[in-house]
């Protein structure tokens, strides 16, 4: 069975296509500046890369000419082969705790969740119904991000905030990149056993943690919106919110502006100086720029700080799992965070730590708590999700 999971963003258009139940990648892609006079899409099949640059109006078009490759790569020989469509998407309130098929009250739903995700949450339900107007039959599948934290309890989800905020306007602790944490929570489940007690750390340019109690989220680091919790590549992460109005007040900038500035200039570009991306400032850290050492210890102390506090939620963890773009790839951050736990009795084994691309246990054997790197993969949960879904 053939099923697409697909991620659309404001001017983007992600795509995998999955033999199911086998798992099996058939052929991925990459549609950007959708909308724009320069778009371009790229193709990954048989291992080979093609870029065309071809103008796309809209989502629309881009998704016709992702079907129409389809055949030309004869992945498909009509669009019936394709038997679901599975859609990542960003937000679903408290209303969503599981992956659900696409209706019209789900729609619905979701555009009424506009508020909480304003620059997600449109772009998700571009891609929706992009399909659904060239698939008119196909069953599809939502995905949602804040699902798997839907199991928090109120005392880590509330904010001490006036309470009608809650009540009358959904403000609390959402948490996202659930649909990553949950893939671990499952592959660890299946390497270890059901009955553990994890610490799952997404680190990419966005970052968030996650404390998993037998394949159940009991907390995580974002929150109401992305912005929480770790520094990331361009994102504060955890601030004091009075220092808004302050900047506003010194440099005459909208709030707009200065979200804006949290969002897109800060994180490790602005402490840095240099760069977004991990890898620029390791590099800078490593031939000893001191912006670059300051900012480095800055991350790792973030991630180190939550990781603190999930091991006393979850009165000691089983397992710290890396895991995302940074976490799978950079042994100098695992070793910087981890080695902060030291005094606890955890451990890497340096040479494991060092081994580019290991799946696996990376600490000693005598580690008081095992450190282990997995490899993520959202496009795989969700084709999972709509292969169920729409067999049941």
């Amino acid at each position: 069975m053939k099923i697409l999971s697909v991620n659309a963003g404001s001017s983007s258009l992600k795509f995998t296509m999955f033999e199911m139940p086998e798992e099996k990648v058939i052929i991925s892609g990459t549609f950007e500046k959708i909308g724009l006079p320069d778009s371009f899409y790229t193709i990954k099949y048989n291992g080979e890369k093609n870029r065309n640059e071809v103008v796309m109006k809209d989502h629309t078009s881009s998704v016709k000419i992702l079907l129409d490759e389809l055949i030309n790569y004869k992945v498909i020989k009509s669009y019936d082969e394709i038997e679901g469509v599975g859609h990542r998407l960003v937000h679903g309130g408290d209303k969503y705790t599981q992956s659900v098929l696409i209706t019209e009250d789900v729609i619905d739903t979701v555009n009424k969740l506009i508020p909480l995700a304003p620059l997600h949450n449109p772009a998700n339900l571009i891609g929706v119904s992009s399909f659904k107007e060239v698939l008119k039959d196909t069953p599809m599948v939502a995905v949602f991000d804040t699902a798997f934290h839907q199991t928090m309890e109120k005392e880590q989800y509330l904010y001490a905030v006036p309470y009608e905020w809650y009540t009358n306007h959904g403000v609390r602790k959402y948490g996202f990149h659930g649909t990553s944490h949950r893939f671990i929570a499952s592959e660890m489940s299946k390497m270890f056993g059901e009955n553990t007690k994890i610490i799952s750390c997404h680190i990419g340019n966005g970052a968030s943690l996650c404390a998993i109690k037998n394949g159940k989220c009991v907390d995580t680091s974002m929150g109401f919106t992305p912005l929480a919790g770790v520094v990331m590549g361009s994102r504060s992460g955890d601030i004091d919110t009075g220092l808004i109005p302050y900047v506003m007040s010194k440099t005459k900038k909208t709030f707009e502006d200065v979200m804006n500035d949290l969002n897109k200039k800060s994180g490790m570009l602005a402490l840095s100086g240099i760069s977004s991306d991990l890898r620029d400032v390791e590099e800078g850290y490593l031939s000893g720029d001191a912006r670059c050492k300051t900012a480095m210890d800055i991350y790792s102390d973030k991630i180190a700080d939550y990781i603190s506090i999930y091991n006393t939620e979850l009165q000691g963890a089983d397992y710290i799992v890396f895991t995302a773009g940074v976490g799978e790839n950079s042994s100098v951050v695992r070793k910087m965070v981890i080695d902060r736990f030291a005094f606890l009795g955890v451990k890497l084994d340096e040479e494991k730590n060092n081994t580019r691309g290991i799946n696996g246990i990376i600490s000693t054997e005598d580690s008081t708590i095992k450190v282990v790197v997995l490899s993520t993969d959202e496009e795989v949960m969700i084709a999972r999700d709509t292969y169920e879904l729409i067999n049941k």
